[in-house]
């Protein structure tokens, strides 16, 4: 009777994995009942968005159900010390953006996890950030120089958001004000979703957080991106200047990545990265994710392996140049 339930299962799922172009090895390995995808940000913002579409898109392949479990805390840390302690069966999967395990190493004097309490698995999105400003700001500051000009003149009302002490947004406010000579103070958030309904109710001047957070804000005109931090012109937001054309030499992409406990197998990693990849190559999730301000996109587990050492590298160079801290 067992020997026929797993035929039986086995069969049924020959479909998926041939329609997919998984090996069909991938999908003779047991699959779990539940699997879960954790997210260290509240629900809402772009990495939860993208977690639940890939969630969506796995549930019955991977596992014969997927969850999407937000763990917000410690600006992200709370979400990758879950998955540390998790079971490196494969059934626990981790969404994170790479400042959690590129810069937090190096600016958190006790962090709880290291880069080792994680296996790559693939790559999932590119993201950039911007400097936004709301209602707590005239109307009349229009560019990214009013708001300097404006925020030094209002020394008291001089602040910016993010979505966590340490993080990538964070660093880029404070590297805006060392360029810029004006003292901007940082005020950090559980993830973006709470910082930005602070800025649009006017309890913050500014908030520096992923693009893709503001463009419904952007539409109806109640917030405006004075800068972006991409090398060129954002696709999703047109017409918005990058910190570099301001003079500012502010150029930095993060990305979103898939994680599974440091202790999982190199089979395990393979297995997940093996269905990962064709989910985020599918054209109606990369158009999704650009409602959402995402360049979606997907490595081996390998390929993202090396991009978080090459990160690792770089952060490590320019964080001892200016000697930032979570707690700048």
């Amino acid at each position: 009777m067992i020997q026929r339930r797993r035929f039986l299962q086995t069969a049924a799922s020959l479909p998926v994995a041939m329609a997919s172009g998984l090996p069909l090895m991938s999908r003779a390995q047991a699959v779990p009942e539940l699997a879960r995808i954790l997210t260290g940000f509240p629900p809402g913002g772009t990495l939860d968005v993208l977690a639940r579409r890939v969630a969506d898109k796995l549930r019955g392949a991977y596992a014969a159900n997927m969850v999407v479990e937000n763990k917000p805390g410690a600006a992200g840390q709370v979400g990758i010390i879950t998955l540390r302690d998790s079971n490196p069966d494969g059934s626990v999967l981790l969404l994170t953006p790479s400042s959690m395990l590129s810069i937090y190493p190096l600016t958190y004097p006790r962090l709880q996890y290291g880069v080792n309490d994680v296996k790559p698995v693939a790559l999932g999105a590119h993201i950039n950030h911007g400097l936004a400003v709301g209602p707590g700001v005239p109307e009349s500051v229009k560019t990214l120089k009013d708001f300097l000009a404006w925020s030094k003149a209002n020394p008291e009302r001089a602040n910016f958001g993010s979505p966590g002490g340490g993080s990538m947004p964070h660093l880029i406010g404070i590297l805006l004000g060392k360029f810029s000579g004006v003292e901007l103070q940082h005020i950090p958030y559980r993830g973006s979703v709470p910082g930005v309904q602070d800025l649009l109710g006017g309890q913050i001047s500014s908030f520096c957080g992923p693009i893709g957070d503001y463009l419904p804000y952007v539409a109806s005109q109640k917030l405006r991106v004075l800068a972006i931090s991409s090398k060129g012109a954002s696709p999703f937001l047109p017409g918005v200047q990058t910190f570099s054309s301001f003079g500012y030499p502010i150029s930095v992409t993060e990305w979103y990545g898939f994680f599974l406990p440091g202790k999982a197998s190199e089979a395990t990693a393979r297995r997940a990265s093996a269905y990962l990849q064709p989910v985020l190559s599918q054209p109606d999730v990369v158009a999704y994710g650009q409602r959402f301000g995402l360049a979606v996109t997907s490595s081996s587990a390998d390929a993202l392996a090396d991009l978080l050492q090459a990160d690792v590298a770089q952060w490590q160079r320019l964080i001892k140049q200016i000697g930032f801290t979570a707690e700048s």
